[in-house]
Order: structure tokens, then C-alpha cells, then sequence
């Protein structure tokens, strides 16, 4: 943890500042509260964000069959991670509706029904021919610019990943590794969220407050933690144990935002698809806790982050998980941690802004990010943690800004596997691989 608060001190430092927007004082509340969010348009706009990506790897698929971990072979793949369409439309000044539909990855989608008049037993019906997701569908009521209200399917703000998911919001080909192992990316949910920003200049915040659906315990495992525990695979969600969300984000220094975020939920077992699945178990809270930040100008961006996570009754779930039905779509690979930490860096350098302005020269950033990642941090008394989870990686690359929202990426990764170490080698075989891919972002149409 020093080390990567040392690292997020001098990039903050490195960089000077930007130029601060207020509202006026003669703005309405309502008028006030569209600078928030809905700010740019005065009745619709349609738009929407994409990526193609290219892997060149020099490792197999399961680094857990043989003794020395991944075996080195060399494959490749080719990919669309994520198309999305999004749109917005204001009912009025004060009331707006917000969706986004995602197409991931191209490949085939099922649906999962449980049938309760057959023992409980779980039936796949395949339903459409591509991965289907509403990312957000939501309502929102502008009221005042410290509180207003939303009700939907939500984006749920824990982490830095999943608050700015976009790709031109991370200067890597995929989006960060720690972060999307042990959190469900992007993470939606059906809820409420109040939300707003107080103070001014350099006292100046936002906050979100959400009451979403509950983790499902049944979708924890031993390599991705919590992260497959989201709901959305039924037609209807568990709320039996809401998740209770809570984010606020300092912006009160020009081209600085320092964000923290926290996860509670009392009971992710009560959340399952049969209630007997845990009886005997006891509750298993869910606490996530994150930290992040952000600092820009015209000569470097800047981001870090952390995750530090929390479940109770561990070994006990896991026991649970591993007798889950084979017809069910959750992996039962355990055991399952207690507690799991990620954290990473990255800074890029703008080459355009040293030329003065010069308009042939392309805006190239150059990059560097360091992740540790581990959702086998730790267990309880008696479960034995998988050290080939543990992962401390490297990544640096080049985005072309082809445009303000076309970007062009390119990375080289080197994985450790094994050890926590910024710098050394794991006793497995570190994973490398070369990636390049293209991502746009924008709003096509507004009126």
C-alpha cells in the first residue's frame, strides 16, 4: 500500500491544473441539477461507446493443470468486447429517462429458468442470438443540485472502474485487470440512488446513495471472489438483502477528482435461487471499500485505485457452493476467500502538448500501469488460499487520439504469477501477451 500511495503522489504532482466550471447563481435548481448529468442537450440524444481488440499471447488457458502454471504456447484471439447504445430523453426540464443496451463480446447468449416443480432444478433456454445486456434504464427526478433522485437499472458506483467504464476512461486495450476480477464490470443493478454535489470551488463535492439488489452468494468462487455474484441472469432479482451503496467524490481542485465508495450487504445467501441453500451457513455479509483518483491537464493524465473486500462466513459458503446442482450456471470452485485486495497506477504523458500547439503533431500518450490483484488475499482458519490467484502485473503502451473521442490502443502485459512483488518473479510461469485495439465514444445525435 506505500508503494502505491508513493507512486499516486508524484503523479498528481506532475500535472497543473485546469480550468473550473461553476452554474450561475440566476440558474433554477432544476436548471442547476442538468449540469450534473444531463447537461448538452435540451431534448434527446443518441449515442453510445465501442471497442475492438486483438490478443497475442504467449500462455495457455488454465495455469492451474500443471506444476509450473500456464503452459507457454503461443494463441491469439480477436474480439468485439462491447458494443453500446445509449440514449437519453428529457420528459421535461426536470424529469429524464437514461438507457444504455450493451452487445458483448458477439458471441450466444442463454437464459436460465428454475424449475420448482421439478426438484429445483435449473433449465437453460437459449433466447437470443447474441449477450444482451440493459446496462442502465432509469428515470430521474432533478430537483435541486444537492438532491436529486433516480429509479432503475443502475450502474453501481464502487470502484473506479465501474463509476468511468467508458474506454477512453483507462489507457489500456481491456479495462483493468484487479478491479474486473473481483467486481462484476460493469456493474448494474435495479434500485434507487439519490444524488447531487454541495459546496463550492474548492470545497466542492458530489455523492451517490443507492439501495440496489443484493449479491447472489450462489455466483462467489475462488478466482473471481464476489465478481459473478450480480444479479440479472432470472427475469426477476433477489432483494430479500438490498446492497447498500454509498460514493462521494472530491472535485473542488481543478483537473482533480479523489473518489472513495463502499458496499454493504447483510446477507448475500438470502439472495439465492433456492432458500435453503444456506441455512445452516449463518449470514454472509458482503463490505467492499475503494479509494481512487484522477488528475489531468493538458500534459499528463494520472489514475489509481484500490479495492479492499470483506465476507463473512467463508468457509462455511464455500462448503455450501461446492454442493451446488451441476445444472446450475455458477462455478462452485472454492474455496472461496475472506478477504481480497487489489490495487493499481497508471500515468500517461501527452507528447502533443511539449509542441506548442502544433497541429501535425498526433496526440500520443504514452503509458505505464502497475496492478497487484489477489482474490485469495486471505481465508479463514481453516481454508488454504490458491497462490497461483495471486497476480502482480506490468502493462505499458501507446493511445493515439485520432480524434477527441477515437482512440487507438496498443499494450504489451507481463504477469507474475504468485508473488506481490513490484518487481521479481513468482515460482509459476509469468503470462505475456501483446494487444492492440480501437475504441470510440460519443453522442451521434442531439436535439
Amino acid at each position: 500500500m506505500k508503494r502505491l500511495a508513493n507512486f499516486l503522489v508524484l503523479s498528481l504532482c506532475a500535472a497543473s491544473p485546469l480550468m473550473a466550471q461553476e452554474t450561475t447563481p440566476e440558474q433554477s435548481a432544476a436548471e442547476q441539477s442538468a449540469e450534473i448529468y444531463a447537461k448538452g442537450y435540451d431534448k434527446f440524444r443518441f449515442g453510445g461507446y465501442g471497442e475492438a481488440l486483438a490478443n497475442f499471447m504467449d500462455y495457455g488457458i488454465n495455469r492451474y493443470t500443471r506444476p509450473e502454471g500456464n503452459e507457454k504456447t503461443h494463441r491469439n484471439s480477436i474480439s468485439i468486447p462491447r458494443f453500446v447504445l445509449a440514449f437519453d430523453y428529457k420528459f421535461n426540464p426536470k424529469w429524464i429517462l437514461g438507457a444504455e443496451i450493451e452487445f458483448e463480446a458477439g458471441g450466444t447468449g442463454s437464459a436460465y429458468e428454475l424449475e420448482n416443480t421439478e426438484n429445483g432444478e435449473y433449465e437453460t433456454e437459449v433466447e437470443k442470438g447474441g449477450e444482451v445486456a440493459l446496462e442502465q434504464f432509469h428515470i430521474t427526478r432533478l430537483i435541486h443540485p444537492a438532491f436529486n433522485v433516480r429509479a432503475g437499472h443502475l450502474i453501481v458506483p464502487v470502484g473506479l472502474t465501474n463509476e468511468h467504464h467508458e474506454p477512453i476512461n483507462f489507457f489500456g486495450t481491456s479495462r483493468p485487470e484487479g478491479e474486473t476480477t473481483i467486481l462484476p464490470s460493469t456493474w448494474h443493478e435495479n434500485g434507487i440512488e439519490v444524488f447531487g454535489t454541495f459546496g463550492r470551488k474548492y470545497a466542492r463535492f458530489n455523492y451517490q446513495f443507492q439501495v440496489v439488489a443484493g449479491l447472489n452468494a450462489n455466483g462467489f468462487d475462488r478466482n473471481t471472489w464476489i465478481a459473478s455474484g450480480k444479479q440479472g441472469i432470472f427475469e426477476e432479482d433477489n432483494f430479500t438483502s438490498p446492497g447498500y451503496v454509498a460514493r462521494l467524490d472530491y472535485k473542488g481542485v481543478p483537473g482533480l477528482r479523489i473518489g472513495a465508495s463502499f458496499y454493504y450487504c447483510a446477507d448475500a445467501g438470502s439472495n439465492s435461487d433456492k432458500a435453503d441453500t444456506y441455512s445452516s451457513t449463518g449470514k454472509i455479509p458482503v463490505r467492499i471499500y475503494t479509494a481512487d483518483a484522477q488528475y489531468r491537464n493538458k500534459y499528463v493524465i494520472a489514475r489509481a485505485n484500490m479495492v479492499y473486500g470483506n465476507l463473512g462466513n467463508s468457509a462455511k459458503l464455500s462448503e455450501a457452493n461446492t454442493k451446488l446442482s451441476n445444472k446450475s450456471p455458477y462455478s462452485r470452485i472454492t474455496p472461496i476467500a475472506k478477504n481480497v485486495v487489489s490495487y493499481a497506477a497508471e500515468a500517461g504523458l501527452n507528447i502533443s502538448a511539449f509542441f506548442k500547439g502544433n497541429r501535425k503533431v498526433p496526440v500520443i500518450y504514452p503509458f505505464a500501469r502497475y496492478e497487484y490483484y489477489n482474490p485469495q488475499e486471505k481465508g479463514e482458519a481453516s481454508q488454504i488460499m490458491a497462490k497461483r490467484c495471486q497476480v502482480s502485473m506490468w502493462t505499458a503502451g501507446l493511445n493515439w487520439y485520432a480524434l477527441p473521442n477515437l482512440v487507438v490502443k496498443a499494450d504489451y502485459t507481463t504477469r507474475q504469477i504468485g508473488t506481490n512483488k513490484v518487481f521479481g518473479t513468482g515460482k509459476y510461469n509469468s503470462e505475456n501477451e501483446f494487444s492492440i485495439g480501437i475504441a470510440y465514444i460519443g453522442w451521434f445525435v442531439k436535439k
